[in-house]
């Protein structure tokens, strides 16, 4: 996107010289959670030409290393790291690998999620509950513990992997909603904590993407779904999400809204709510989700 006059007028010197040190993510080294497929996985590939070295992090390390090697064939270098979010230790010990192995951080991309979808009434096993705050949010808040010290000596970027969820409640994803309001509340603090540190936070928030994590999420008892709650009609490519969540990384931007839909959805929150609630319901997949 070309800059304007107006654009160079609203940022200050010392954001110019942050935002032009990431115009290229060459030798930068990334980490990303969640990244042995889904937003993560595609996220990588399309950064591995620009030659940076990226740590990557999940549970498999089978599939990470799928990525990992589709990301060196195209010139970056990647490393696999075996990683379940919800364990500090292993928080502690990605963020450690990441910078033993290339002897910085640049950028730490909070990835890793998992959903759930069923209507609390209908709910049976509320462990699920902690389990999805676990994953979006709290391994979030401990990964950034490990990385702050490292990203503020290189000026880095954190970046929460939010939904649009995470902007305005929607039926049968109330566990959902409660991680990825969590989340984006966190972010927002403490990007204003970190006002002057060089150190700057991008929120992204997608629509309906097309991956797996519906079909892998959680159902009522607490067991993976099988199936999406969502209409998945029109779902994003995750190839077109990954585009454009390497844009706003690259500007470093405050948030990023997908769709256009999103966007409006916003607006029509503030000045006719009850709209973007009968939006929220019309978007349930009334096969699999909808209301007895």
């Amino acid at each position: 996107m070309q800059e304007t006059p107006a654009d160079r007028i609203d940022y200050p010197l010392a954001a110019h010289a942050r935002l032009g040190a990431c115009l290229t993510f060459a030798d930068r080294v990334i980490v990303i959670t969640g990244a042995s497929d889904g937003i993560g996985a595609e996220l990588a590939r399309q950064l591995g030409p620009e030659r940076p070295c990226l740590v990557l992090a999940a549970r498999s390390v089978e599939r990470l290393e799928g990525v990992a090697a589709q990301c060196r064939a195209h010139g970056a270098q990647a490393l696999a790291v075996a990683t379940d979010v919800t364990d500090e230790a292993q928080n502690r010990a990605l963020i450690d690998r990441a910078v033993g192995a290339f002897g910085r951080l640049d950028v730490l991309v909070n990835n890793a999620g998992v959903s759930m979808h069923a209507w609390f009434e209908d709910t049976t096993d509320f462990s699920a509950y902690e389990r999805l705050l676990r994953v979006n949010f709290l391994s979030c808040v401990t990964l950034t513990r490990f990385a702050l010290p490292h990203l503020k000596r290189t000026r880095g970027l954190i970046v929460g992997v939010s939904s649009m969820a995470g902007k305005t409640g929607v039926p049968a994803r109330t566990a959902y909603c409660a991680s990825k309001f969590a989340l984006g509340g966190f972010f927002e603090a403490l990007r204003i904590e970190l006002a002057g540190s060089g150190v700057d936070v991008t929120m992204i928030f997608p629509g309906v993407v097309a991956t797996g994590i519906r079909r892998h999420g959680l159902n009522a008892s607490g067991t993976i779904a099988g199936v999406s709650g969502l209409s998945e009609q029109n779902a994003m490519p995750v190839e077109e999400c990954a585009r454009q969540m390497i844009g706003a990384m690259r500007a470093r931007r405050r948030e990023l809204v997908m769709t256009g839909r999103g966007r409006i959805g916003m607006w029509l929150k503030l000045l006719a709510p009850n709209v973007v609630d009968r939006m929220a319901l019309a978007a349930l997949d009334k096969a699999h989700g909808g209301r007895r």
